[in-house]
């Protein structure tokens, strides 16, 4: 049986973060995207183009006492892709290595911040 529900929590270089319970996020596994393209004769050729992994639509808490939104900056400025985690409402667990892409805007009325990651293969832990 399929179980959707909310993210328990993820976690970005270390950090844990906790999800606003009704965010709905979007996940890829990265890996290849398919294209088919037609010949002349009426056969087809397969285009495979590498794709990353992706989170997307992540509300996280955000902390100011403790810095969280500084901290999402920083793995933002950074040129590394760093260890991340997301654990569904199932139990599953997904981690590669991602940077922290998008707008990351903090919403002060939810103390909330929106973001997306980005990176290598997601792999169930």
């Amino acid at each position: 049986m399929s179980v959707g529900g909310s993210i328990i929590e993820v976690t970005i270089a270390g950090r844990i973060f906790a999800a606003a319970a009704d965010a709905d996020s979007n996940r890829e596994l990265g890996g290849f995207k398919n294209e088919l393209q037609s010949n002349g004769d009426g056969s087809v050729r397969i285009i495979k183009t590498r794709s990353p992994s992706m989170l997307d639509g992540l509300t996280l808490t955000c902390d100011n006492a403790r810095g969280d939104h500084e901290f999402l900056q920083e793995v933002a400025d950074g040129t590394t892709l760093q260890p991340c985690t997301m654990t569904t409402a199932d139990g599953e667990t997904y981690g590669g290595d991602m940077i922290v892409t998008g707008d990351n805007q903090y919403s002060s009325q939810n103390a909330t911040v929106a973001i997306s990651l980005h990176g290598t293969t997601l792999r169930r832990q």
